[in-house]
């Protein structure tokens, strides 16, 4: 499923990842290059599955594992009310 944030969550990739700011809340999140591929796959259309595949391409990390992390970003970030 697509991923997208909210309205009053504002993004800036860095030479390390991508920081979201909170606007609500005033608190930033740091995502890693590996948060960073996922997030940007699915906010241009992907599903978790391709998320997956971006992941064991860039990186040497087995796909059991990448589907685990993925999952766990995703829930992450819309149990906290920064995307739907």
């Amino acid at each position: 499923m697509a991923l997208t944030f909210g309205p009053d969550v504002s993004t800036a990739e860095t030479d390390y990842g991508t920081v979201l700011l909170d606007e609500r809340a005033g608190t930033y999140w740091e995502l890693n290059p590996t948060g960073t591929l996922v997030v940007r796959t699915l906010m241009e259309g992907g599903d978790e599955a391709d998320a997956v595949t971006a992941v064991t391409t860039a990186f040497d990390v087995d796909p059991d594992q990448a589907r685990r992390d993925v999952d766990a970003l995703v829930r992450e970030l819309r149990a906290s009310g920064l995307a739907a």
